[in-house]
C-alpha cells in the first residue's frame, strides 16, 4: 500500500507540462529566491528531564523557489541527522534490551521538488540517501551536545544497531484546501515513504487560523493544529537495517501510530520561525503506551536573503 501511494503521488508531482525536470530546476535556481532553513526536534527543550526514544532531529535545507503568485515551484537539498535512544539514557548497556528502544542514528542527505498552488493543493517528492548505525555519528553528537548543556551523558551507544546504507523515497500531497473563513483553513494530507530505513504511509489534517499565506514563503502569522496517523511497514531504527544482521537487540514496531502537533508560525519577507509541541504515540509493539508515548518540541528558523 505504501509503495502504491508513493508512486502515485510521485507521478503526479513529476508530471509538468512546462518542460523537463532539469530545465525546471535550472530556471528555478537561476530566477527564484533561495531560503536557508534549520529544523530542530528535541525532547530536552521541554526542560522536563525526559530524554529517550526519538531524542533529537536536526536538519538544514536550502530551497530555491520561483513563484508567479498562483503557483510556486521549489527545488532543494537537505542534510540531517536523527537520534534514537533507550527510554532512559542513564541505563548501562547490559540493562538495555527488548522491549526498550534500540540506540540508533540516521544520517542522511537528499533532494526534493515541491509544487504548490494558491488553491491549497501541494505535492512534494524527494529522495534521501544516508547511513544507519555508528557511521551516522549519533554517539559523538549526543555526548558532545550533553556536555555543552551540562546534561547526563548517554551510556548505551555501544549497543546501537549495525551499519547500513539507506535509501528512502518520500512523497507528500495535499489535494485540496477548505476555507470556512478568510482567517481559517483546513488541509488534508497524504504521505508515504519507501526504502530500507523507513516504509510507511499516512494521512493527516491541518487546521490553521490567523493571517494565512496562500503560497510558501509569503508573509503569515497563524496558529495551527495538526493530527496524523501512519501505517508502518518497516522502521530500521527499531528493527535494525533491512539487510543487516547480528544487531544487539531489535523490537517489533506497532503497525499504527499517531501524532499530534499544535503551534504557531511567523513569516516575513526575509525571516521565518515556527514553534510546535509534538505528541507522538508509542511506536513499539510490546512496550506499554504509558511508557512509549513521548513529547518533544519542533523548531524551525528560515532566512531568505
Amino acid at each position: 500500500m505504501a509503495a502504491c501511494l508513493l508512486f502515485a503521488v510521485c507521478a503526479a508531482a513529476l508530471a509538468d507540462s512546462s518542460g523537463s525536470l532539469l530545465a525546471d530546476y535550472r530556471k528555478v535556481s537561476a530566477e527564484g529566491k533561495t531560503a536557508h532553513i534549520v529544523d530542530i526536534d528535541n525532547d530536552t527543550l521541554l526542560l522536563n528531564d525526559n530524554d529517550g526514544f526519538y531524542t533529537s532531529g536536526m536538519r538544514y535545507t536550502q530551497a530555491h523557489t520561483l513563484s508567479d503568485g498562483v503557483r510556486a515551484t521549489t527545488f532543494g537539498w537537505r542534510i540531517g541527522q536523527e537520534l534514537y535512544t533507550a527510554s532512559d539514557i542513564k541505563l548501562p548497556p547490559e540493562l538495555i534490551g527488548p522491549p526498550d528502544h534500540p540506540y540508533a542514528g540516521w544520517l542522511y542527505g537528499g533532494f526534493f521538488r515541491d509544487v504548490s498552488s494558491a488553491d491549497g493543493s501541494r505535492a512534494t517528492v524527494g529522495v534521501d540517501i544516508g547511513c544507519l548505525g555508528p557511521c551516522a555519528a549519533g554517539e559523538w553528537t549526543q555526548k558532545n551536545f550533553h556536555r555543552v548543556i551540562n546534561q547526563p551523558e548517554p551510556r548505551g551507544w555501544s549497543k546501537q544497531v549495525k551499519n547500513e546504507v539507506g535509501v528512502v523515497l518520500y512523497a507528500d500531497v495535499a489535494p485540496v484546501r477548505w476555507t470556512p473563513g478568510t482567517s481559517l483553513d483546513v488541509t488534508p494530507r497524504f504521505n508515504a515513504r519507501f526504502g530500507n530505513i523507513y516504509t510507511d504511509a499516512g494521512a493527516g489534517l491541518t487546521v490553521r487560523a490567523g493571517r494565512l499565506n496562500l503560497l510558501p514563503n509569503q508573509p503569515t502569522f497563524h496558529g495551527f493544529v495538526r493530527a496524523d496517523v501512519h501505517a508502518v511497514g518497516y522502521n530500521a531504527t527499531l528493527q535494525g537495517g533491512y539487510f543487516s544482521d547480528k544487531n544487539p537487540h531489535t523490537v517489533a514496531p506497532k503497525r499504527w501510530i499517531g501524532e499530534a502537533e499544535a503551534g504557531v508560525v511567523w513569516q516575513s519577507a526575509q525571516f521565518g520561525a515556527r514553534l510546535g509541541l509534538v505528541r507522538r504515540s508509542n511506536e513499539i509493539r510490546d512496550l506499554p503506551n504509558s511508557i512509549g508515548a513521548q513529547n518533544f518540541l519542533r523548531l524551525q528558523f528560515s532566512y531568505t536573503p
